[in-house]
């Protein structure tokens, strides 16, 4: 079997995991970031264009204030009949965008969510995939360990799914944190503590509150395309709300981590 060559824009904290499970998986993996961490065998590129130049699968894992810039870099060098792949979680509109840019380039897009936490579980994470490139997306991450459902060939579905789901877990984490504040100012964190693991399992409490406060900033754009989505399916957007407040807080708290 011939495996991809895979040139990721991005080295953050899962772009980095993703690189590495990659290169042990026995794809060739280049890269591109400025700013982000260096993988021992990873090739990094000089800028966007050289780093996508003559790859099977791209692999976009920013942000989604920066998915269409990173798209838009890329583009004059995407090679025809290769698979453009969004990671980030954004909103569908933003998915379709981008797939015009990309399709018309000549190259195939691939929406994708991921369904779970990328620096934990790596290359193993669970996908959803959308798009015209999604089957091929799934073709070359599959056999590399990667669990691909494909959705459909209309970029957007993925994302819409991802989203709806974020509804429920980011509104269980924003319960999570607001119960045990309250707790800590009763002094009873450590009773209510102890109550909300038995029900959730200490790892999942433990992800839904740190994981917020390190990803408070990225997570209330994540909420506020949720909230959107739910407004232009007619439906009032409580949680979703709720949740986009709770994470705001705590990206403007000088504990919160932005990225």
């Amino acid at each position: 079997m011939t495996l991809p060559t895979v040139a990721l824009l991005g080295l953050g904290e899962a772009g980095s995991r993703l690189a590495g499970d990659l290169l042990e998986a026995g794809a060739e993996v280049r890269a591109f970031d400025p700013e982000g961490r260096d993988v021992d065998g990873v090739v990094r590129a000089p800028d966007p264009q050289a780093v996508v130049a003559g790859v099977d699968v791209v692999l976009s894992v920013n942000s989604a204030a920066a998915a269409l810039g990173a798209a838009n870099a890329a583009l004059p060098a995407l090679s025809k009949g290769s698979v453009y792949a969004d990671l980030n979680t954004a909103a569908p509109e933003l998915k379709r965008e981008m797939a015009v840019l990309v399709e018309g380039a000549g190259a195939r897009f691939a929406d994708v969510a991921l369904l779970g936490a990328v620096p934990t579980t790596g290359i193993r994470t669970s996908a959803l995939a959308s798009g015209t490139g999604a089957r091929a997306f799934a073709d070359a991450l599959m056999p590399l360990g990667m669990p691909v459902e494909v959705v459909s060939e209309l970029p957007g579905d993925a994302a819409t799914l991802k989203l709806l789901r974020s509804v429920f877990m980011k509104g269980i984490a924003a319960a999570a944190i607001e119960s045990l504040e309250g707790a800590e100012a009763a002094g009873r964190r450590d009773w209510l503590e102890g109550q909300v693991a038995a029900i959730l399992g200490e790892p999942l409490l433990q992800r839904l509150v740190e994981g917020s406060r390190k990803h408070a900033a990225r997570r209330v754009d994540e909420m506020e395309a949720a909230r959107d989505l739910l407004l232009t399916l007619g439906i009032e957007p409580r949680v979703a709300t709720a949740s986009a407040a709770v994470l705001a807080a705590l990206a403007a708290a000088p504990q919160s981590g932005g990225r």
